[in-house]
């Protein structure tokens, strides 16, 4: 007795196998994660670490060598990249596919608080941050206010709005782009100062000694405890402005007569705006095991009640919403699937010429398409663009065993067996053909689920859910196949209708193509020449054949990097982008525009132009990105490159192509070759962008010090280097809270007076008898 008959004597054992599939599938379904593409288990690391006021090559030798150094012996570090910049080191540790990133980020924290104390002592802590090495949030959600100024709007955000966000299921971080935190700044007058003989150090020690935080402790009586609390604080800009920075007699001279004190900001060093409006963003981040598709959801549920409690004056609106192109690309991709179905259907109808031989193959489809479900469940893959694609290719295949089952039981009716019998014997004779069938159509697909890098966790869910459902399909074409044969398959003595009118019209087919095949082997030297020139062109033809690992998908955004002189500011970079806006309104397919500047920096900024849905556009974000390019390139003063977010995920970040350039040299001759290599590509013509991220062409003021002098009129290196950091680097005094967040105490000299090289003239430091002394050319 072979394995197939107790599913055709037991109708029962063979349906309960295949409910047991759909109940199966059913429930995975329901628990599966729905995404665009497979979870890559690769992270971006990024180590920050800010030194008000220090150059960049300060920033070099004296906090990115030391920690990148360290950082280098973590354990699943596939490389790193480092950025030494005017007030902050940024090191960017890419980790390997597959690695455990939770214990590589532990690892990387011990690492950097190995080396703290060899970092300078006015340097911040280093700053870890985690993230996905394909980071694009899923949603922007814009903040703007013509009566709010952007610290107020941050503040609120990062109170209010953000905690909100960040409860929600799937969320992994609701982030604040182009905020502004609250700080007090002390604008310093360096005139004033040296009218009253007053340095700034004098006013960092002030600050110090009257803004102090005290844990004062508590009174303990017989039977009460009672805590004391200080109020050794300073809360607002008044209370700080009447610290006493000098007193002679009755006379003192407080911070407010040498400073404009008020609330303002941390850093200007970055702002951002939506369609022209300076704006506050929150970018919409989830967790790698989140559905996109229902973080999003649980957003736009919330955003109701997070407007209603604006304040007056502040409004909000989604800005970017990346899931409308993953629903999208989910919902074109079901329809395929069921057009192929469909197809299926009618081909396999158009050869059996029989509803009932039609109906047999056709319920392997959900059968085999549900229950790999479970499969996926199983190995913990998730609903993506991919395994959708793969169960649209295995709809063609997984119909495949339960033909071959099919027609061999008809053949045996033909032969005059009851329909019971021919599917005995049938199943028995096909069932070892219907295994080997279904292992080589699996084996085929699986190894594609042993490849490594990008390209393997790219490609193992679809490989992998291919192959599941092919084999399911075997299942299906030994247990419930002979079982239906039995129980529908009839024998027709006098064959009529249109099944009749199939089968004479093929058995027409055959005899002409016997008629064909016969030609062509009466002439096979033919025959064997044109296969040769077949195969002659075969790399002819690949040659010219563009290639690519996925083709470009409109996404319905076009993103664009501008980049300004290394001498430029924020005010420079601003003053060109926002001309963005009219060159973007000029095109029909207009729907709006974000822009961040001091994205990395003050000379750098991003933006995206959106366009009008799908559906309301004729031209796709491919046809509009050249000249949306050319439109870009007109505009001077700025390096402007437009681009497609890539169709698949990658491991990276920045442009598609990038490579480095190692040396043993100093980095003048690295950028010598750099220079070179570019010329070279330039020349090539082949490349719309070029850049190089070292570069020696920031403008620097080197402060050469007498030293001899110096000692005589009693001025330390110390006093000296303070100075000039209190005046100039933005450096931060102490801290004030307010309402029980902490904030930064800022002294810097007011923009008017570090306008120019000049300035630095103006400056006084004080010796050791006390006496300001100027800091002359």
């Amino acid at each position: 007795m072979a394995f197939t008959d107790p599913f055709i004597r037991r109708p029962v054992l063979a349906s309960v196998i295949s409910l047991l599939l759909v109940l199966l599938g059913l429930q995975a379904f329901n628990s599966l994660t729905i995404r665009q593409y497979p979870q890559m288990e690769s992270a971006l690391i990024t180590v920050t670490t800010a030194y008000p006021g220090a150059n960049a090559e300060t920033i070099q030798g004296y906090i990115t060598q030391p920690l990148q150094q360290s950082l280098a012996s973590a354990e699943g570090v596939d490389y790193m990249t480092s950025v030494s910049q005017q007030n902050a080191s940024v090191i960017s540790v890419f980790a390997r596919i597959g690695a455990d990133t939770d214990r590589l980020y532990t690892e990387l924290l011990s690492q950097a608080n190995s080396v703290k104390n060899q970092l300078p002592q006015d340097a911040e802590d280093p700053v870890l941050n985690k993230q996905a090495a394909d980071s694009t949030a899923l949603m922007y959600i814009s903040f703007y206010s013509d009566q709010l100024s952007n610290p107020q709007i941050t503040d609120y955000l990062s109170r209010v709005i953000q905690p909100k966000l960040a409860t929600l299921p799937g969320m992994a971080e609701a982030e604040i782009l182009g905020n502004q935190v609250f700080a007090m700044r002390l604008w310093l007058d360096p005139v004033k100062l040296a009218a009253y003989g007053i340095s700034a150090g004098n006013v960092n020690e002030a600050v110090r000694k009257y803004n102090f935080l005290s844990a004062a402790g508590e009174v303990k009586g017989q039977y009460v405890v009672t805590s004391i609390n200080a109020d050794t604080e300073l809360k607002t800009p008044e209370a700080f402005a009447a610290i006493p920075l000098k007193t002679q007699g009755d006379s003192r001279v407080l911070l407010g007569d040498v400073a404009r004190v008020e609330m303002g900001a941390e850093s200007y060093d970055s702002i951002s705006s939506f369609d022209g409006i300076p704006s506050v963003y929150i970018g919409i981040k989830g967790t790698p095991s989140a559905n996109p598709l229902d973080v999003i959801k649980g957003v736009r549920a919330i955003m109701p009640q997070i407007e209603a409690q604006l304040p007056p004056g502040l409004k909000a609106t989604i800005a970017y919403d990346a899931t409308e192109f993953i629903q999208a690309s989910i919902d074109e991709v079901l329809k395929t699937l069921a057009e192929a179905a469909l197809i299926v259907v009618v081909v396999v109808f158009l050869f059996l010429g029989s509803l009932r031989s039609v109906l047999i193959p056709v319920v392997t489809i959900p059968l085999s398409m549900i229950g790999v479900l479970f499969f996926m469940q199983a190995m913990g893959y998730s609903i993506n663009l991919l395994t959708l694609l793969a169960m649209v290719l295995a709809i063609g295949l997984v119909v495949d065993d339960a033909i071959v089952v099919v027609e061999n039981i008809h053949r045996h009716i033909e032969q005059g067996k009851s329909p019971f019998q021919a599917a005995l014997d049938g199943a028995r004779e096909i069932a070892m053909p219907v295994v080997s069938m279904t292992v080589t159509l699996a084996a085929v697909y699986a190894p594609i689920g042993f490849l490594q890098g990008l390209t393997g966790a790219l490609f193992k869910e679809f490989a992998l859910t291919l192959a599941g459902a092919v084999m399911i399909s075997g299942v299906v074409a030994l247990t419930l196949s002979p079982m239906m044969c039995s129980r529908l398959l009839r024998h027709e003595e006098n064959p009529s209708g249109f099944a009749h009118r199939l089968d004479e019209l093929f058995e027409r087919l055959k005899q002409r193509y016997q008629r064909a095949l016969h030609a062509t082997l009466n002439t096979r030297p033919v025959v064997l020449v044109f296969a040769v020139l077949v195969l002659a062109l075969i790399p002819v033809l690949l040659k010219f054949t563009e290639s690519e690992l996925a083709p470009e998908e409109d996404q319905g955004i076009v993103f664009m990097m501008a980049n300004a002189p290394q001498t430029a500011n924020l005010d420079y970079l601003g003053a060109y982008t926002d001309q963005f806006l009219e060159i973007f309104q000029s095109f029909p397919e207009y729907y709006s525009w974000f822009q961040i500047n001091g994205f990395d920096g003050v000379q750098s900024g991003i933006g995206g132009f959106l366009l009008k849905p799908w559906d309301e556009r004729e031209r796709s974000q491919m046809e509009i990105l050249p000249e949306v390019q050319a439109r870009l390139d007109r505009l001077p003063g700025l390096q402007i490159f437009g681009f497609n977010l890539p169709s698949l995920p990658g491991t990276g970040e920045g442009l598609p192509f990038q490579f480095v350039i190692n040396t043993a040299n100093d980095y003048e001759t690295l950028l010598q070759v750099s220079e070179r290599i570019r010329k070279r590509a330039e020349e090539s013509g082949k490349f719309a962008f070029l850049d190089i991220d070292l570069a020696f062409d920031k403008p620097e003021i080197v402060v050469e010090i007498d030293r001899e002098k110096a000692a005589q009129m009693g001025v330390s290196m110390e006093d000296l280097g303070l100075t000039l950091s209190t005046l100039l680097g933005e450096s931060e005094i102490n801290r004030f809270t307010i309402e029980g967040r902490s904030y930064k105490v800022i002294a810097q000299v007011e923009r008017a007076y570090r306008d120019n090289p000049g300035w630095l003239s103006n400056y006084y430091v004080q010796n050791e008898r006390g006496r300001c002394c100027r800091c002359r050319r």
